[in-house]
């Protein structure tokens, strides 16, 4: 049976690929967005998880919607307008795949930023959709650039990760913020927020999501595989009823509800006493990793190499002089440390400058200080 020609033109992910032969024990694994699995708060989720035996309603078919006591509790947490409701999903990736299913169809024009978020590349280009990018600045998105885009060319939506981007750790200052969200006013282009790494600020002061600032014309994702565990495949999508009525249809065919369960013991969680002080000691953590990782490339790198400094997320860009990235990828493979090249994060590779992003977040001090002196020697080869 032949597949369809949209999963035809799909290539295969390079980090999935990555990350099968970064298993190697000798391999020291700076390639996935993975939160080490010690920060992952299985003493807090006890109690729930001992009186879920208790809770044979948890076990039964749910809402399409989510775990009505979960979503009431995010609608406070969250300090969702009026207007608006809150789904779950089965991971927020499965959020992007419904609100893509639910509103692009092959050719609808869809913004990102160059680089973006893979996962994203991939789910839009599932739906046919027309890819359109703008450069990014270390504040964000080029606001004239986007402002051409979205006047000349009619997006449907705009796909962002304000907050300690994926792939580059950028965070959007406040000005930009506001630009674009009077932006996809002025243009009605839906502003798709993609806030994973939201809670893992470790510097600074928190802004207002992009989203705030237009809420009729937004859609929120949210995720707890990074501050809770991946494990529990639980995500948030928030917006107007409007737009979020047709994600709920597209779910029920899909999966008919996420895992009950699951929602339960991530309300637990939420509820906990000490779950700010869980995510609190995941800042300070993943602070002093960043700390080493940079540190350890500010003093190693070879000349022509940079890397900008980050607030928080997981991720850093060290962008390189021109090379075959692919190439010094495999190498670095072979000298025990993976990476992912930047092509992989662009819909036309071609476009991509010379970078690498290096996470942070699941290997030791240790770890991190021997990943960046095979790194720098596998430059100074390569470059």
């Amino acid at each position: 049976m032949e597949i369809a020609k949209s999963l035809q033109q799909t290539p295969s992910s390079y980090i999935r690929e990555i990350l099968a032969a970064a298993s190697d024990k000798n391999v020291i694994s700076l390639a996935g967005g993975l939160p080490d699995e010690k920060t992952f708060p299985i003493d807090l989720m006890k109690p729930t998880l001992e009186t879920l035996s208790e809770m044979p309603e948890v076990f039964q078919y749910g809402a399409t919607a989510g775990y009505t006591p979960l979503l009431n509790f995010l609608t406070d947490y969250f300090q969702l307008p009026d207007t608006h409701i809150a789904m779950a999903c089965t991971g927020s990736q499965q959020g992007l795949d419904l609100i893509a299913r639910a509103y692009v169809n092959p050719g609808d024009k869809v913004v990102m930023e160059a680089p973006s978020y893979l996962g994203a590349m991939q789910v839009f280009g599932l739906v046919q959709a027309d890819i359109v990018t703008v450069p990014q600045t270390e504040f964000g998105p080029d606001i004239e650039a986007l402002r051409t885009v979205f006047y000349e060319q009619s997006p449907k939506m705009f796909y962002a990760v304000p907050d300690f981007h994926n792939p580059t750790g950028v965070c959007w200052s406040l000005e930009t913020r506001k630009q674009v969200a009077a932006l996809c006013e002025q243009y009605n282009v839906a502003l798709i927020e993609d806030a994973p790494y939201r809670e893992l600020r470790f510097s600074g002061e928190a802004i207002p999501l992009v989203s705030d600032f237009c809420p009729q014309h937004s859609i929120v994702l949210r995720s707890f595989s990074k501050i809770a565990s991946p494990g529990l495949r639980v995500g948030i999508v928030s917006g107007k009823r409007s737009y979020l009525e047709p994600l709920i249809k597209i779910k029920q065919g899909a999966d008919l509800h996420s895992s009950v369960p699951m929602q339960a013991l991530l309300l637990g969680l939420l509820k906990h006493d000490n779950f700010d002080y869980h995510i609190d000691t995941i800042r300070t953590l993943y602070k002093s990793r960043y700390e080493t990782l940079y540190s350890e490339l500010q003093d190693k790198l070879p000349e022509g190499c940079e890397i900008k400094p980050v607030d928080g997320g997981m991720f850093v860009w060290v962008t390189l002089p021109s090379c075959d990235t692919f190439k010094l990828a495999k190498e670095l493979l072979k000298d025990g440390v993976a990476v992912v090249p930047s092509p992989v994060f662009y819909p036309q590779p071609e476009a991509a400058k010379a970078a690498l992003r290096l996470n942070f977040t699941n290997a030791t001090p240790t770890e991190l200080a021997e990943a960046v002196s095979r790194l720098a020697s596998g430059l100074a080869k390569a470059i």
